[in-house]
């Protein structure tokens, strides 16, 4: 007992640091992601603009312009940024909970190609117009979870749900929307609309807008918190197996039919603000669970950080690598999780 004590503390202190360290990180990659760009700014004068605008404090030592840029241009896209990255990266966590499939994530699934589906009808046809200013959020839960729906009854019509089944059937589903989508791209009668659709199903973060980032903000903080508090002990037994979730009195397929509302309304939010965004809930999980363990209450915090920073990152390289041109976000992670994806194949498959 004394031993398995010793280890939990142990384990406990090393969640800590992590958590410390990624959350100094996390600070770090915002004051140098914010003041790179074609007119590149100091961190310093990064932290003073906003400790200036949002505290009140400090003495104005910069420029008009220098202040238009970290405040109005950049640091909402960098806020977007953290917001979804952390998003992404819990959503796939769930996913993977569910599911008992370490391949599973939002984008593989096809709840991504579901969001984007209702989003481009939205955008292109004005679908969902009676919900005003939120008809872009809605569209895209609505085709999320339509999607999610779908995959589960497909993977339920072809006998008894199992991981494999649920993984095809997302990727089946997902290559079905996707024609969906270019074909509701080809239907529109808008050039315009239809290469803004383009350029937002590769992902991007330019949009983002400080009025637009307060729902986005509620729903991956709220659904971070819950994934860590009430359902992490249950995805943690889900985790096991559903005999085990029976034993200790855990419905799996209930639960399951609620995690998936949940999951498809932040992924449906998060598409709407960023647009489709692959990856990051499929690498962040198996980084997370190899620094702190597999409990979900470990998991979930040190995965939003860690999905957090690499989405930071991976804007950074898409706005400087062919500056003054912009590169789709979604470009970059399916170029870093590609290999990814393709390492963790071989590992299964030599198990």
């Amino acid at each position: 007992m004394a031993v398995d004590l010793l280890g939990v503390t142990a384990q406990r202190r090393r969640t800590v640091i992590w958590l410390v360290a990624l959350t100094a990180g996390l600070l770090v990659t915002g004051l140098v992601a914010v003041g790179t760009g074609a007119i590149g700014i100091s961190p310093v004068t990064v932290a003073r603009i906003v400790a200036h605008q949002a505290l009140g404090i400090g003495e104005v030592t910069w420029t008009p312009p220098e202040q238009a840029i970290v405040w109005q241009v950049r640091l909402p896209r960098i806020v977007l940024g953290i917001l979804v990255g952390a998003g992404l990266a819990v959503c796939g966590v769930a996913l993977q909970a569910m599911v008992r499939n370490v391949l599973a994530d939002p984008y593989l699934l096809g709840i991504n190609s579901g969001a984007s589906s209702g989003a481009a009808a939205a955008l292109l046809f004005g679908a969902g117009a009676g919900f005003g200013q939120y008809a872009l959020s809605v569209s895209a839960f609505l085709g999320a979870l339509a999607a999610s729906l779908l995959v589960f009854m497909i993977a339920r019509a072809a006998g008894r749900i199992t991981s494999m089944r649920l993984l095809l059937s997302g990727v089946a589903v997902g290559y079905a929307l996707y024609a969906t989508t270019s074909f509701l791209i080809f239907a529109s009668n808008s050039a315009e609309g239809s290469r803004s659709v383009m350029f937002w199903l590769l992902g991007s973060l330019g949009l983002a807008r400080w009025d637009a980032l307060l729902g986005v903000a509620a729903i991956v903080i709220l659904g971070t918190i819950l994934y860590m508090t009430v359902l992490g002990r249950r995805l943690d037994v889900l985790a096991v197996g559903d005999e085990t979730a029976h034993t200790l009195g855990v419905s799996p397929d209930r639960f399951r039919m609620r995690m998936l509302v949940l999951v498809s309304l932040c992924v449906g939010v998060l598409v709407s603000a960023s647009g489709s965004i692959g990856f990051v809930g499929l690498v962040v999980p198996h980084l997370a669970r190899r620094i702190v363990g597999a409990p979900h209450v470990r998991v979930v915090p040190v995965s939003a950080l860690l999905g957090a920073i690499l989405l930071v990152w991976a804007d950074v390289i898409a706005r400087v690598l062919l500056a003054p041109q912009e590169i789709p976000i979604g470009i970059i992670t399916s170029l870093l999780g590609a290999p990814f994806l393709l390492i963790l194949i071989r590992r299964l498959h030599a198990n």
